[in-house]
């Protein structure tokens, strides 16, 4: 059909929407017929999607509703080579040129010969672009990353062979699609791996994030399940608010059985099989209860990816007998690079390489620890139309360049220090990776929801901070009261705060002081005294998707943030004495 609208070779069909089945069908429609399936973020400005739009020279977009619709017609003259907009989750309000309805779309395709769509497929070669992925870049506007046919069938067929996924023929494997497709991670898991082993694939609600992803996994129980570190974490939270609000009793039981959980796991991890008692009771009293209630009774593999998860997240769900598996890669390389298993685990490891792609650490220090780069099939063709671009990634050898620092242990297991760009240089010359520091803030301090160290450039480092808040379910947008878990651990303190604005106003004493505690004691295991956090102060509004400082898959967006509160920063270096 797409065919039957104009679309040429080389030409983008657009998809704006979320997750469904004919997302799945214009994706690979759009492929077949010849032209590139380019996904966009139900999240972006009209501008934004212009830009992809324009960027990929789209014939035709797909948008699921009137608000998507709403901002296409917005941008639409500046569109030339657009031939035709489908709408496919809601019926047509009005008649328009070149404005179609779903099965209108798929009327169009039945005047389609075969032949001529058999000739087109015939066409095409494995190495031509078919998908592109915009991906985001730190500064300035995305890059389309070119992914080819052969870049897509290789890495969903290895990745799923490392993870052990199995063909539907043996065994009917499950899956909910939730996460935004338009990214490569759920692209590879819910279409292309889904349909290189057959797997169910689910589609979850469109508020999924915002609360009904667990109604929906309880429902589904999926085989398989892949997380982006928020969503991890918001089942965490959730979890420990309802722990807290049971018995005495059931939560002494809740707590021996993390115990068991973390110790046994912990040791198995490092290659002891054997089994305890005690882990036996704790698996029929308290974990499997735990898996059933959020839907993964069934999952036997866990992932989380996109994004730095904390240790502390990670050692959860271990205690609680739920693996959680790391994975690591980028649009770049069609998705996975590195992926850890069930009996290849180590906490905070990112895992090992697929079979067929390899990692070198580019110019390591001393420690070993330098720039990750990959080779393999699963590397990209390059950025649309951006070839300096494409010669600052992919350098003369074929090494694609991550921009991560990180370092392999003597077992083979990559581990990932952060990103090059997002190293701290003070004015002294240390270099200090954020990561570590800002978890282990949070962790210190469960007040905290988000944190992000500053000190480039500067005598000393500082910390913005934000506090646990209720969301907007609608809007996504962080509100002023606390969460029952915020407030429940102000009380413990003895402060009778329940508002985010009410702690500032009143620069309240007891959280003041406890944040301040948690920061002295991060400090006291600092690797040098450039390493301590000196000052910090806390925002009115915590960091989110709707308020910018957060991407897609919940990445803090550094350059946004040190943006939006350049005057808050400016402020920790006004009077330039170190505090005392």
């Amino acid at each position: 059909s797409c065919f039957q609208l104009g679309l040429e070779r080389f030409h983008g069909v657009c998809i704006l929407g979320f997750n469904s089945a004919e997302w799945f069908i214009a994706d690979i429609g759009a492929i077949l017929a010849g032209g590139f399936a380019v996904g966009i973020y139900t999240t972006n400005s009209p501008e934004a999607c212009h830009y992809v739009a324009e960027n990929c020279s789209a014939n035709v977009l797909v948008v699921e509703n009137h608000k998507q619709l709403q901002k296409i017609l917005e941008i639409q003259h500046k569109l030339p080579h657009l031939k035709a907009i489908i709408l496919y989750g809601e019926e047509l309000k009005e008649k328009r040129p070149n404005l179609y309805s779903w099965s209108e779309f798929m009327d169009l395709g039945r005047d389609v010969p075969d032949t001529q769509l058999r000739e087109i497929i015939e066409s095409q070669k494995p190495n031509q672009c078919c998908t592109l992925i915009y991906t985001s870049g730190t500064t300035g506007q995305p890059k389309g990353v070119m992914l080819s046919h052969d870049n897509l069938t290789w890495t969903a067929s290895a990745a799923g062979r490392f993870i052990m996924l199995v063909d539907a023929k043996v065994k009917q494997e499950l899956v909910v699609s939730y996460l935004p497709l338009s990214h490569i991670a759920a692209q590879m898991s819910d279409i292309w791996s889904a349909m290189t082993f057959g797997v169910q694939v689910f589609f979850a609600q469109p508020d999924a994030l915002k609360g009904t992803l667990v109604d929906t996994l309880r429902e589904v129980r999926p085989t398989a399940f892949l997380g982006v570190p928020r969503v991890w974490e918001k089942m965490e939270e959730k979890m420990k608010s309802i722990g807290a609000k049971s018995s005495a009793f059931r939560r002494k039981v809740a707590s021996w059985a993390k115990g068991v959980g973390l110790q046994t796991n912990l040791k198995r991890m490092n290659g002891y099989s054997e089994v305890p008692v005690n882990f036996c009771l704790a698996k029929h009293l308290v974990y499997k209860k735990v898996r059933k209630a959020i839907g993964l009774d069934r999952c036997t593999k866990c992932y989380t990816g996109a994004a730095p998860i904390t240790r502390e997240t990670l050692e959860f769900f271990l205690s609680l007998n739920i693996p959680v598996f790391e994975l690591y890669g980028m649009s770049e390389s069609s998705g996975p690079h590195t992926i850890s298993l069930p009996h290849a685990f180590k906490l905070t490891s990112c895992g090992k390489e697929v079979t067929g792609c390899r990692t070198l650490i580019h110019k390591p220090d001393g420690d070993g620890t330098g720039e990750i780069c990959f080779s393999g099939r699963h590397i990209f063709m390059g950025y649309l139309n951006m070839e300096e671009k494409t010669k600052e990634a992919i350098d003369e050898d074929g090494w694609l360049h991550s921009g991560d620092l990180g370092k392999h242990d003597k077992d083979g297991f990559l581990y990932i220090t952060g990103r090059i760009k997002e190293l701290i240089i003070t004015a002294g010359g240390e270099n200090v990776p954020p990561v570590p520091i800002e978890d282990a803030v949070k962790e210190a301090v469960p007040i905290i929801s988000n944190a992000m160290l500053v000190g480039d450039k500067a005598k000393f480092l500082a910390m913005l901070l934000t506090l646990k808040c209720n969301v907007d379910v609608e809007t996504g947008e962080p509100g002023d009261d606390l969460t029952a878990e915020a407030i429940e651990y102000c009380q413990k303190l003895g402060s009778k705060a329940t508002k985010v604005s009410e702690i500032i106003s009143s620069k309240d004493k007891a959280v003041y002081a406890a944040i301040q505690k948690g920061i002295s004691a991060v400090n006291e295991r600092a690797v040098s005294n450039a390493q301590k956090v000196q000052k910090w102060v806390l925002l009115e509004k915590d960091f989110s998707l709707f308020g910018g400082e957060l991407g897609p898959t919940m990445k803090l967006k550094r350059s946004v943030v040190a943006q939006k509160y350049k005057d808050q920063i400016a402020q920790f270096y006004a009077n330039m004495d170190a505090p005392t």
